[in-house]
């Protein structure tokens, strides 16, 4: 289920089924299923120079060029520019940016780039990316990292697809960092080669298939201590609002007792959420709770002794802003996350997840598989790297990532709420890892469904969120996959 493979593995399973066929059949068959998705783009009554097809040097100019005759076979007129033939740059320099083509096929560079674009083919790039009318990339938007989703280059181009029909199996590219910007709908097509090629996957898309199977209904037979307490530590002076953010989404999404332990001195009560109890966190007892430490903590000497603390306890644990931030300062305190045996989950920003490494947050971002990785393996801890495309490592090397999201969470406060989401789910006794995936994949559905109610992606506030989570966790657990072999409701 939503298995992603690295260039690497992909290049493998290539070969082996490549060594046992005619030469030629896999272009053939990738050309094939690329015109079929063209057509359905493009629909009835194809007209003259309808298609502009770019091709490359490589196995993806040949894809491209198999897509060209097939699509002039089903009577699409087909405009052909090849990379590296000398009328390249001024057929280009003809194509009108209006409403003539119907598609544009993207067919430059394949999954194996390793070098900014430049020169013509950059030209074609920024031709293709002024067009008004959809594009077609074949495998991967030309200028884009299968691996990583970076545009290739620090000045680099990558083309902006609309659709994308990835070859063999999907990508991680595709999906994270720049390439939900650049890949558009992504449609992936095996090309006829046997699955059993390919490796086992260590990465996948995040879905409810991955977790759904820790929601269960509320038995009637309950009360507020069955679902957990959760005390969120924060609010330092000038900051209460990140805590009350956290712990609203805490107490929304079904946690029994929620407490904000302030580091300062707080507001006595929440006027919109009055359910919400307050605490001086330095008298609080955290016994039985489980702690979301960091939203508005702050750097004073009380905010690193009540961290250490959590640390040190057995209690669940979600670890984010600035709890982060004074780990990533301290040895003493990455010790002792290190040691923990309890759950923990961490929440990093890419500056944050940078701090963590000792890295900057450019190399981060090069690489967000390996950092979420490296960072869950260091400290033995689920790792939930935020941004488009957020991944979730574990300890083991187990990674996924999210589709879920739009920019409106890219606005403050939105972290927090998903921090405090984690611990919700933490404390009604979901593992870290489903906790760390259910809450993610909840957080970027109810932003969705925001939107699509049309608050947002401009405007949208961290406040919205909670409420709209619980529409959907409701949903969620109304709509549950059932174990196998148990009827559907």
């Amino acid at each position: 289920m939503g298995a992603l493979y690295s260039v690497a593995e992909i290049r493998q399973a290539e070969r082996a089924a490549a060594a046992q066929l005619p030469p030629g059949t896999l272009m053939q068959r990738a050309g094939r299923a690329a015109a079929r998705i063209a057509l359905g783009i493009i629909g009835a009554e194809p007209v003259a120079h309808q298609a502009l097809v770019l091709a490359g040097p490589g196995n993806n100019g040949g894809d491209a060029l198999e897509v060209a005759a097939s699509l002039a076979q089903s009577g699409v007129g087909v405009t052909l520019v090849q990379l590296g033939r000398a009328d390249a740059a001024g057929a280009l320099n003809h194509i009108p940016a209006g409403r003539q083509w119907a598609l544009v096929v993207d067919g430059l560079f394949g999954i194996g780039l390793a070098r900014p674009v430049e020169g013509a083919a950059r030209a074609m790039i920024d031709t293709v990316n002024a067009l008004a009318c959809p594009v077609l990339a074949l495998d991967v938007p030309s200028g884009l990292d299968a691996d990583s989703g970076a545009v290739i280059g620090p000045d680099g181009v990558a083309v902006r697809a609309t659709h994308t029909i990835t070859f063999i199996g999907d990508k991680p590219g595709l999906h994270t960092l720049a390439g939900r910007d650049h890949a558009g709908h992504v449609i992936v097509d095996r090309i006829g080669i046997d699955e059993a090629l390919l490796p086992g996957a260590s990465v996948h898309m995040n879905e409810p298939a991955m977790f759904g199977l820790a929601f269960a209904p509320r038995l009637h037979d309950s009360h507020k201590g069955t679902f957990g307490d959760v005390a969120v530590v924060g609010g330092a002076h000038g900051m209460a609002g990140a805590p009350i953010l956290a712990a609203r989404a805490a107490l929304l999404s079904g946690a029994g007792r929620v407490f904000v332990a302030s580091v300062d001195h707080g507001p006595a009560f929440d006027s919109g959420q009055p359910e919400l109890m307050f605490r001086d966190a330095a008298s609080f007892n955290f016994a039985g709770s489980t702690i979301v430490a960091g939203p508005g903590m702050g750097d004073s000497a009380t905010a690193i002794r009540l961290l250490g603390k959590a640390l040190d306890g057995d209690n669940p644990l979600v670890l984010d802003a600035d709890a982060i931030n004074l780990i990533a300062a301290s040895p003493d305190l990455q010790a002792r996350l290190a040691a923990r045996t309890a759950h923990t989950i961490l929440t990093p920003h890419p500056l944050e997840a940078a701090r963590l490494l000792g890295v900057t947050a450019g190399v981060v971002q090069g690489d967000r598989l390996e950092a979420a990785r490296e960072i869950a393996a260091r400290f033995d801890a689920c790792v939930v790297l935020k941004g488009s495309g957020t991944v979730i490592a574990m300890a083991d090397g187990e990674a996924l990532i999210n589709p879920t999201g739009n920019p409106g969470l890219a606005s403050a406060g939105t972290g927090d709420v998903l921090a405090g989401l984690c611990g919700s789910l933490l404390a009604q006794g979901w593992p870290a890892r489903d906790a760390a995936l259910a809450a993610v994949w909840m957080h970027g559905e109810a932003a969705d469904r925001l939107v699509a109610e049309g608050c947002g992606p401009i405007g949208l506030t961290a406040s919205e969120l909670p409420a709209a989570i619980r529409r959907v966790l409701n949903r969620m657990v109304a709509e549950r996959p059932k174990p196998a072999g148990q009827p559907q409701s």
